[in-house]
């Protein structure tokens, strides 16, 4: 059943290209992981090649290819996109839809292809409508491209386009329509190609596609495909598939996600002047961090090391928070972590339908230093904003659960994040992801540098950079939840302290602003306090946070 994820590769098919002689793209080029897969431990469905979902439909993941049409300019970078339809079809699978994406980057995506086992889940269009053709596009293409959107049978729907290179209306045995049950509703995720430098919102555009609905319980499943359309704000005319039966065994049993975290275990860099470092949970609680309750603030108590003795009733209504030491010396001490004793946690979630495994690594640190802001051409420390006691960050690795590989990574910043496809990650010692802890406030980042969080010119200054502080999270991590493999993983205690992780801090913004605006020529006053007071409390550092389990990336999607 391997055999139904084919390799990547593209083959020219477009007899007229107008640019003769053009500068190689990364799109010409396949992404391939660094280091070939392992064999993953037995198991059930994961890593088989095909999934079942449900009504007789099975689908496998295509990643071979051959290129139908591109253009040249417009899009990402302008640069183009290319379009593909699917190659090396499985015996007894068929066409959902095509592939495309921008020219910018290595070729790395797939499509799905499905096979029907009960002759109904599956039907051919009836015909075909013409959605946009290149004819009177008058920028560098491979010939003219055409798309097509299926006309469906009643009671089924199209979950992609055909794209040709020809007037001529594709054959109707070309590609599959899904019945309707089998369905479910997307919507627009990442901007493709649009024949302009950025998406018109009133223009021609491709956009690939997610399930609207998407966490732990949604069972929506992405295709792969792409919708072109004239308006941004028009229905999406395609849909995606859906798991009916919410069928698990696809997804991996405990052994296979040791090897799969084994084989991706993320390596995390420090900046060279970072001096609050994580630490385990354990750590923070034997060397002395406190359980303080409302009204009772002069009688703190000591957590016991597994976290048994914090409330577990599932409330968040700040009658407790923790904090560090009273002591200064062990204050000062906890304060900058343990690198040696660090541990992530790992919660193990099913995504999109469970045709994918989210593993989310949370990593704990007891403080969160003070920010920096970039106020034009000025570097302003941020005094105590920023500061707060106990701070969760996390990076989610996302795999495929058809062959086990790596597809992409979500990097938590701040109260947002972004997902980063495998193909424009840095990666060391084999398939082993790298990524950044911002100095002080420890967002996560793909590459080193600054990165500024604010508008224009003025913003919090997110510095990363490699040094010889670092965690390859592979070499001590916890599985702390998989809901879905029952009693197999017991949550700790901890997990499940819904409170703050530390106090309100009692410090007045308004007052740290004022010293800062001070260092500050008269005309950047006004726009500093403005987008000073913009920011979440969560960058402000007014008070500790919530843990893991009170995120909306805990049961949802990441964005």
């Amino acid at each position: 059943m391997g055999i139904c994820f084919s390799s990547a590769g593209q083959s020219a098919k477009s007899p007229n290209v107008i640019s003769k002689k053009r500068k190689a793209l990364p799109i010409d080029a396949s992404f391939k992981l660094p280091a070939p897969l392992p064999s993953w431990p037995p198991g059930e469905g994961f890593g088989s090649g095909i999934v079942e979902l449900g009504n007789g439909l099975q689908v496998c993941q295509i990643s071979s290819f051959n290129k139908v049409w591109a253009a040249h300019e417009g899009g990402p970078d302008n640069l183009g996109a290319s379009f593909f339809e699917p190659s090396q079809l499985p015996q007894g699978f068929s066409m959902l839809g095509s592939y495309s994406q921008p020219n910018n980057t290595l070729l790395y995506g797939w499509v799905l292809a499905g096979r029907d086992e009960t002759g109904s889940a599956l039907k051919q269009p009836i015909d075909y409508t013409l959605v946009w053709s290149s004819e009177s596009l008058r920028i560098k293409q491979d010939g003219v491209g055409y798309i097509w959107l299926p006309t469906p049978p009643d009671g089924y729907k199209a979950l992609g386009h055909v794209v040709t290179n020809s007037p001529q209306k594709p054959s109707l045995g070309k590609i599959r329509c899904v019945r309707s049950d089998l369905t479910d509703q997307c919507e627009l995720d990442s901007w493709i190609w649009g024949p302009g430098k950025e998406s018109d919102p009133n223009g021609f555009n491709v956009f690939s596609l997610l399930p609207s609905n998407r966490g732990i319980q949604a069972m929506g499943v992405c295709v792969g495909t792409f919708v072109a359309q004239i308006t941004i704000t028009a229905p999406v005319s395609l849909a995606c598939l859906k798991n009916v039966i919410s069928d698990l065994s696809c997804m991996p049993n405990l052994n296979q996600i040791q090897a799969i975290f084994r084989t991706y275990s993320p390596w995390m860099y420090f900046h060279p002047d970072e001096e609050y470092l994580p630490s385990s949970v354990n750590w923070y609680f034997i060397n002395g961090a406190l359980l303080y309750k409302k009204g009772e603030e002069s009688k703190p108590v000591p957590i016991e090391s597994n976290g048994s003795n914090l409330p577990q009733d599932g409330a968040n209504d700040g009658a407790y928070w923790l904090d560090l030491p009273v002591e200064e010396g062990a204050r000062d001490m906890v304060k900058k972590g343990d690198l040696q004793d660090s541990q992530v946690y790992l919660h193990i979630k099913p995504m999109l339908g469970a045709t994918f495994t989210d593993i989310a690594v949370w990593v704990f640190y007891p403080f969160n230093g003070p920010s920096k802001a970039k106020v034009e051409f000025i570097n302003i420390p941020l005094g105590k904003i920023g500061e707060h006691v106990g701070d969760w960050e996390h990076v989610t690795l996302r795999i495929s659960n058809f062959n086990g590989e790596l597809w992409s990574i979500y990097f938590s910043e701040h109260s947002g994040g972004t997902w980063v496809h495998a193909s424009e990650l840095e990666f060391q010692n084999g398939n082993k992801a790298v990524t950044y802890s911002s100095l002080h406030g420890h967002a996560m980042y793909a590459k080193p540098g600054l990165v500024l969080q604010g508008s224009g010119s003025i913003g919090i200054r997110n510095d990363t950079a490699k040094s010889k502080k670092f965690m390859d999270t592979g070499t001590n991590s916890l599985v702390v939840a998989a809901e879905y493999l029952g009693t197999a993983v017991t949550e700790p205690p901890w997990l499940n302290y819904f409170r703050k992780w530390g106090p309100k801090i009692p410090y007045d913004v308004a007052e740290e602003i004022k010293k800062i605006e001070k260092l500050l020529p008269g005309k950047l006053k006004s726009a500093f306090d403005k987008f000073v007071r913009s920011l979440p409390n969560e960058v402000l550092g007014e008070e500790g946070p919530t843990g893991p389990k009170l995120k909306r990336n805990w049961t949802g999607d990441e964005v």
